[in-house]
């Protein structure tokens, strides 16, 4: 059967069933040609005889000389018979193979007996039938001719000759071996040239074939050899040209697909493609996050495919029903995201849906940020505006007995005015770029060398009259009495004043705020103790972040928003130094910074 399924196989059955066809056609009209033009001489030659031996029996008067010369004439391969008349009729001596044509035959055959009657010449073939003979019985299909005889006397009669079509069946069956023999050799000849031309044909078409199998396993620059410069030349050289656009059209795809997924990858929001059944077909990584996020808070491992949020999936049947864009906002593992949806078309009918996914966590922070920034500021300034209002206060209500108290609260009112100017660019530096330039190191610092006990003193004084307000041992210790350092005293005020103002409120009545003082290597280090509500273990890590609140155990209406802490620590990092809390709930709280020795003036 593998012959029939190949080009050598087809071609070889269609050449031989052509060839066959074309000499069974040909072997018909070759036996049926010789078999009438054997018997068109035959009846010719009979005919020729049969007038010869008429004229012989006519023009002899001794019928012996006369039948001697006519079974002469007839020979050995056809009998002949003479009817002189009715009566007397002679058969030729000859061919005893070939038996004597009975006399009723002639007379009842009215072709035949149109010779006698008529005087007409008569051709005819038949079968003559078996009867006995001389030595044998023999049945044969005959050719008999009868020509008109005229007697001398005037009698009329007719000769007969018939001769057995053996011998043309004979011609016949010889004439078919041979096209038999000539049809085999061409049969032959036939499957030996179609292998030959077949295999000529068919071999290119194989390498055609195998290098297609190469172009399907994706190598692209195979080439088929090109033998010849005819059609299946022209396909092999179509092929090569096909295999090298092909792998032009396959780089340029590849080249366009890195380029995407780069861009994709590259991408900061999050890109999801979705076919119409609601199934993802492309992410980028932060669309893998957003889709790890939702998977870890629904309880799924990050591998574990979940369907995705209902917000979403209600998006995306909006989309594809309404054929237009849409949006939404949804929050997640504490992160707040943007997502807008598109249908994507082909040609006229939605096949799916891309979905853009935009982080807005830090968008949404630095707005409330700047709806923060108000009650920031009031923050910031309720405490020197506090002192201000107390110390004026005073002044006006004549608490100060003396010129020398009174230098010292307008003093105490100055130095807060200052700090209230300090405050506000501190305040500016903190809304421009979210402590941008802090964190930058951008801050100016005017260093000097500062005797730390009559500074520190000062500032604790300023938090004196609040301290007895609520009733709070406010009090310093220096470990050494000499101890100075080159650092910018207005910052470290800042830092100073905000630790002890937190201290104070964070502390409660007849409690203790204490300011320790030590020299550490070339630097000093200061300790904010109190004895308030204390932080918290877990939030503890957190309270020098801008705007942390650690609303725990030390809220009670009275926190701040973190912003003090967070130019603390700035403050202090600028210095070169280092801040750190320790604190137990219930027991009090210690900030700790230490600072190097600055550069001397010169």
């Amino acid at each position: 059967m593998w012959l029939f399924r190949s080009v050598v196989g087809k071609l070889w059955v269609t050449i031989l069933l052509l060839v066959s066809c074309v000499l069974f056609v040909l072997t018909i009209l070759l036996l049926k040609f010789f078999e009438n033009y054997y018997v068109q001489e035959a009846e010719k030659e009979l005919t020729q005889l049969a007038t010869k031996i008429s004229e012989v029996i006519h023009d002899y008067e001794d019928e012996e000389l006369a039948r001697s010369i006519a079974w002469t004439l007839v020979g050995n391969m056809s009998k002949a018979v003479i009817f002189v008349d009715s009566s007397h009729y002679w058969y030729s001596p000859t061919n005893d193979e070939l038996r004597d044509l009975p006399l009723s035959f002639i007379k009842q055959d009215k072709d035949l007996r149109k010779v006698l009657t008529e005087g007409k010449n008569v051709k005819k073939k038949t079968y003559l039938p078996n009867v006995q003979t001389g030595r044998s019985r023999y049945s044969s299909d005959v050719i008999i001719v009868g020509v008109p005889l005229e007697m001398a006397n005037g009698n009329r009669g007719g000769v007969f000759i018939y001769q057995s079509l053996q011998a043309i069946e004979d011609t016949t069956r010889q004439t078919k071996k041979l096209i038999f023999l000539a049809a085999f050799i061409a049969i032959v000849l036939t499957t030996f040239f179609a292998f030959f031309l077949s295999t000529r044909i068919t071999a290119p078409l194989r390498k055609m074939r195998q290098a297609a199998f190469e172009v399907a396993r994706g190598k692209f620059d195979t080439k088929v050899p090109i033998l010849t410069d005819d059609e299946i030349g022209g396909l092999a050289m179509a092929f090569n040209q096909m295999g090298r656009r092909l792998q032009f059209n396959i780089n340029a795809l590849n080249q366009e697909k890195e380029q995407l997924a780069s861009i994709l990858s590259s991408m900061a929001d999050g890109v999801i493609t979705f076919n119409r059944d609601g199934e993802i077909l492309i992410t980028n990584p932060p669309a893998e996050r957003f889709l790890q996020a939702w998977y870890f808070e629904q309880g799924n491992g990050a591998e574990t495919m979940a369907p995705l949020p209902p917000q979403v999936k209600e998006l995306f049947i909006r989309v594809v029903r309404e054929e237009k864009e849409q949006s939404i906002e949804l929050s997640l593992q504490g992160r707040t995201w943007v997502i807008l949806m598109t249908p994507l078309y082909s040609k006229t009918t939605v096949r799916g849906v891309v979905a853009v996914l935009r982080d807005m966590t830090e968008e949404r922070r630095l707005d409330k940020l700047r709806k923060d920034f108000v009650a920031n500021v009031s923050h910031e300034l309720r405490t020197p505006i506090a002192m201000l209002q107390g110390y004026s206060e005073a002044i006006i209500d004549d608490i100060a007995a003396t010129d020398e108290e009174k230098k010292e609260m307008a003093k105490v009112i100055y130095d807060e005015s200052l700090r209230i100017g300090r405050l506000v660019n501190d305040l500016l530096d903190l809304a421009r770029l979210d402590l941008a330039r802090m964190e930058a190191g951008h801050i100016t610092l005017d260093y000097e060398t500062v005797q730390l006990v009559p500074y520190i003193e000062r500032i604790i004084r300023k938090f004196q009259g609040l301290a007895k307000e609520k009733q709070i041992d406010l009090s310093a210790e220096f470990k050494n009495e000499d101890i100075q350092i080159t650092m910018d005293p207005d910052r470290i005020e800042q830092v100073l004043t905000n630790l002890i103002d937190n201290a104070i409120r964070h502390t409660d009545k007849n409690g203790m705020v204490k300011i320790i003082v030590e020299r550490s290597g070339d630097g000093v280090t200061i300790h904010v103790q109190d004895s308030g509500s204390g932080i918290p273990e877990e939030d503890l890590p957190f309270v020098f972040e801008r705007f942390y609140k650690a609303d725990k155990a030390r809220t009670r209406g009275r926190s701040g928003t973190g912003l003090g802490l967070a130019i603390a620590k700035n403050i202090v990092e600028a210095h070169k130094g280092t801040i750190s809390v320790h604190s137990k709930l219930h027991e009090g709280t210690t900030f700790t910074f230490y600072l190097p020795n600055g550069p001397h003036e010169t």
